[in-house]
């Protein structure tokens, strides 16, 4: 071996030895005979010789078997792959006799090695692979923990598979083949070996119990991890089961115990049977006391014993519905008395300080109410038991003193999703009992709310919070909680105003006001049955509780549901509107770099600002004069602060400035686009009289095009805006494009034309004939643009440079589709022949040359389009000819190609396009294009004649879904 190479394994090598290290794998990998060097230096321990510590390099050499065994296994003699499996003894009987146990680390990889030998050589060359390691290891302690590692690797290999795959299909195929393999893999262990090692792990289990319980648990996991797959009669048998249930009561062992009992129990298996099984254990565990929770008990082991209990309750409702469906309804009785019994149990687990105790019980609590739902009427313990679960949900649903809401980790993070997994018990509880649901909510809402001021935060959270969920329990078609069922409308009504005259929004913690403003939103129809609160609610948004919060978090979530509350409102924020426009005005001040104020509202959430604002003057009842006036005095600010800005932009030296001042000009651009999305069909910019200040505001956006600093943010900024005035401006925008395109496409890179592409687009397809000129004189300039950068030479191994050039390419040919299928084929007629000609090659290579589905998708429609309209008697001189010469090869060419993988989606779609293009073509050309493919085209491939005729038979149906699946086949 490469000695030097070998000291990069350790990990505190530096970086050229392990990259040494790393070029002497490979080379052994491909290497012939590399192997059997390692093989022997594992036998014979002969790297010792060289280094103190060899730990790194025997795991490399068990990484060199691995990797022949996995790859190249087939290509050794028989005495070669004799050799492999005596190497591995060799090593499994040395580490009886070592002085030391290997590291895990080792061990692990060892047992992979043994467990990738099993899968390949078990069925036919070494059918005693168990039973020689079972002579070798005994009941030696080092040899037990390596044979329960290898039988874990072979559960993992045969149940855990991970298939390594490149493409869709060969996935697919691995895995069958993986699938059979391993079926058949556990049918013959079955057949042959099974019951010797279960009576193994019996031996193990009884001489280990009391002095070994690292081994112990070892085996139990071996036992949990089989028992999915061998029969179960195996385990599930006194002399098993009572051990096992001994286990439960010995502290180190008892959560392997519980996990083994829980896999046992999670078997599938008839339900009379099953019922039995969990019955005859619940007996046994509850004499044992284990029924009984104590709040000090060891967390650890109180979460598996949860998952336990959680698993025989499921267990025993599906058997219950089992029962049921067949028919056998003294049996499901029992069943349902047996899973009754549990109910106490569940309780005391999901009431559990603990919350993943609690959480691992919350599966069988949704399954017992779904049971529940299922019946008729129900008994006064099961309404109890209802109603203790809904106490349940509501106590855990409250934060703990440890929650860190200025800085929320791992462990907030896992208390949010636990809140979720309650919801959907709340949720399950309202289709029960809505009824129940409601009044309890209503209970605890109302006594919180009375006394809020005195009560602790987690508490007032969780009564508006509970509120707060209702909407969703207590479902109605748009928010309508306010009028239909009297009593649910009554309680809600009542709620709301409790909520928003009692002064709860005055609360100093920021869960409680988060919880207010998210509620009242989601409640927003409660405002037009009582309209009066809306000023109490609209000062809380504006003042210190929420827009103007010290809390950050608090400020940005307000500003989103300010947005949504004033657009809810709509016409009912008349009275207030200009009132709430001057108290927001400072709140939308653009802050330049230079000032080092700390705004009150980041961008983004100004963003929501501007929105509002421009809701509320849009929605407004005021004139078009009015609105205009509005709107002016909105958007002149942020006009005059861009010349500003824009200017110092211009003259500034350092880079950092450079980059602020522009972000801030893009910020400037975004509140005005921000603006312009409350108008709508039925409110138009010009119907608002806003058509002038919005055209205004491009004359002094546009020249941050011609900026030759920090172009591509300014460009993306002006980009977007000019999006939105089409959309707004409507053909009052069109004499601005010129400038701006030709602007855009100055100095551009393939990011500025893939995203200046889609602007072209939504100009050529809303105006269409109306932007005919301008297309003309620009499509060249536009295409030239496109090809250079295309043209560009990249590294061979720059994927980011590759990917921008595929992006590219698909915008430029959704372009070309968009141009021809806006009816305005002449753009690109009108180019000259040449041109003409360049264009439609680009766009027969993109169908063929390039792997990318979505690309050729794109020709393919563009092909089709341009022979409906060309391909005809009067179709442009030589354009016939184009369609036989290339564009019907194109057809054939592109689904030969390697690359053209059906079992891709997007290729499937490449391919119907390709068939809509050949139908055209035959619907154009009639039997002249049949009459070419069967005595020229066709037949210069080599196609049968009998499959030209098929073919050709296909292609005439009038039904394009019958050539369709055709050409699929």
């Amino acid at each position: 071996m490469d000695e030097q190479a070998l000291l990069g394994l350790n990990p505190n090598a530096d970086a050229d030895f392990r990259q040494r290290a790393l070029a002497y794998f490979e080379q052994l990998k491909i290497s012939q005979d590399a192997w059997q060097v390692c093989a022997e230096a594992l036998a014979q321990s002969i790297y010792r010789i060289f280094f103190s510590s060899d730990d790194h390099i025997k795991f490399f050499c068990f990484q060199v078997l691995e990797h022949q065994i996995k790859f190249k296994y087939s290509e050794l003699t028989e005495v070669q792959q004799q050799l492999i499996r005596e190497t591995l003894i060799t090593w499994l009987q040395a580490q009886m006799l070592n002085p030391q146990s290997e590291k895990t680390f080792i061990r692990n990889k060892a047992a992979q090695v043994f467990a990738l030998l099993f899968v390949t050589e078990y069925l036919t060359k070494w059918p005693k692979f168990f039973f020689d390691i079972l002579s070798v290891v005994d009941l030696n302690p080092r040899g037990v923990d390596m044979y329960l590692r290898i039988l874990m690797a072979v559960d993992a290999e045969l149940v855990d598979r991970d298939v390594v795959h490149t493409s869709e299909a060969s996935y697919y195929c691995a895995l069958t083949f993986e699938a059979r393999r391993n079926t058949l893999l556990k049918d013959t262990m079955r057949e042959q070996c099974i019951p010797s090692l279960v009576e193994s792990w019996y031996q193990i289990l009884q001489n280990y119990q009391y002095n070994n319980s690292e081994l112990t648990c070892q085996c139990l996991e071996v036992v949990g991890a089989y028992v999915s797959w061998i029969d179960l009669s195996l385990i599930a048998n006194e002399r098993f089961i009572n051990m096992l249930l001994g286990h439960m009561s010995v502290e180190v062992l008892r959560e392997e115990a519980c996990d083994c009992l829980f896999e046992i129990v999670n078997k599938g298996m008839d339900p009379i049977d099953k019922t039995k099984l969990v019955e005859s254990l619940c007996q046994v565990l509850q004499s044992a006391g284990l029924f009984s929770i104590d709040q000090e008990d060891d967390v650890d082991f109180l979460a598996r014993f949860s998952k336990l209990v959680n698993g025989m309750g499921q267990a025993l409702i599906t058997s219950w519905t089992k029962l049921i469906k067949s028919g056998d309804m003294k049996s499901a009785q029992d069943t349902l008395q047996a899973i009754e019994a549990k109910v106490a149990l569940m309780l005391q687990l999901l009431i559990h300080e603990d919350d993943d105790i609690s959480s691992n019980i919350i599966g069988f609590c949704y399954d017992y109410l779904h049971i529940l739902k299922q019946l008729s009427a129900l008994s006064d313990q099961q309404k109890a038991n209802v109603e203790a679960i809904m106490l349940a949900v509501m106590k855990k649903l409250t934060y703990d003193e440890e929650y860190n809401f200025e800085n929320e980790g791992e462990d907030e993070a896992m208390f949010v999703e636990y809140r979720k997994q309650l919801k959907l018990l709340l949720d399950r509880l309202a289709q029960v009992s809505p009824e129940l649901l409601l009044a309890s909510v209503r209970r605890v809402f109302n006594t919180t709310l009375q006394n809020w001021q005195t009560t602790r935060f987690m508490e007032v959270e969780v009564a508006i919070r509970l509120l707060y969920m209702l909407a969703e329990a207590l479902p109605v078609s748009h928010g309508a909680h306010f009028s239909g069922d009297v009593t649910k409308a009554t309680a809600l009504q009542d709620m709301m105003r409790t909520l928003v005259t009692s002064g709860v929004s005055a609360y100093q913690h920021t869960s409680v006001t988060l919880e207010f403003f998210e509620t009242v939103v989601r409640y927003e129809k409660f405002f037009a049955v009582e309209p009066q609160h809306i000023p109490t609610v609209l000062m809380a948004f504006l003042d210190h509780r929420g827009l103007r919060h010290t809390s950050p978090k608090v400020r940005s979530r307000t500003a989103y549901l300010f947005s949504r509350f004033v657009k809810s409102l709509n016409k009912q924020m008349n009275p207030f509107i200009e009132d709430v426009l001057n108290r927001i005005q400072d709140l939308m001040e653009l802050s330049p770099p230079e000032n080092g104020y700390q705004a009150l509202l980041s961008s983004d959430d100004q963003l929501f600002i501007y929105e509002t604002a421009g809701v509320l003057i849009v929605n407004s009842e005021y004139s078009a004069e009015r609105k205009q006036v509005l709107m002016r005095n909105l958007l002149t600010p942020l006009m005059e602060k861009f010349k500003v800005l824009l200017e110092k932009l211009m003259m500034a030296q350092d880079e950092d400035r450079q980059m602020a001042l522009a972000d801030c000009l893009n910020h400037a651009v975004g509140f005005a686009s921000r603006t312009s999305k409350a108008f709508s069909n039925k409110q138009t910019v010009k119907q608002c009289g806003c058509s002038e200040v919005y055209l205004d505001c491009l004359q002094t956006f546009l020249p941050a095009l011609s900026c030759p600093l920090q172009k591509e943010v300014l460009r993306s900024g002006v980009r977007t805006f000019l999006h939105r005035m089409i959309i707004c401006l409507e053909e009052e925008v069109l004499p601005f494009i010129p400038s701006a395109s030709e602007h855009m496409l100055k100095d551009c890179e393939a990011k500025d034309l893939q995203e200046f592409i889609p602007l072209i687009n939504q100009i050529t397809a809303k105006f269409k004939t109306q932007v005919s000129p301008f297309l003309q004189q620009m499509f060249m300039p536009l295409l030239h643009a496109i090809f250079e950068v295309l043209l560009l030479p990249a590294e061979e191994n720059d994927q980011s440079a590759a990917l921008e050039k595929q992006m590219l390419r698909r915008s430029y040919f959704a372009f070309l589709q968009t141009v021809t299928g806006s009816g305005m084929s002449e753009v690109i007629a009108n180019q000259g022949a040449e041109n003409v000609e360049r264009v439609l090659f680009t766009v027969i290579q993109g169908a063929v040359d390039y792997p990318d589905p979505i690309a050729q998708k794109t020709c393919f429609i563009i092909l089709s389009k341009l022979v409906e309209l060309w391909g005809g008697k009067d179709g442009p001189v030589g354009f016939a000819d184009f369609v036989y010469k290339h564009i019907v090869p194109a057809c054939f060419l592109a689904p030969l190609k390697q690359t053209f993988d059906l079992a891709d989606a997007q290729t499937v779609l490449a391919l119907s396009e390709c068939a809509v293009t050949l139908k055209t073509i035959h619907l154009k050309r009639g039997p002249e294009c049949i009459q070419y493919l069967q005595q020229e085209y066709l037949p210069s491939l080599q196609v049968a004649p009998e499959i030209i005729q098929e073919f050709c038979q296909a292609l005439q149906q009038p039904d394009a879904k019958v050539f369709k699946n055709y050409l699929k086949v």
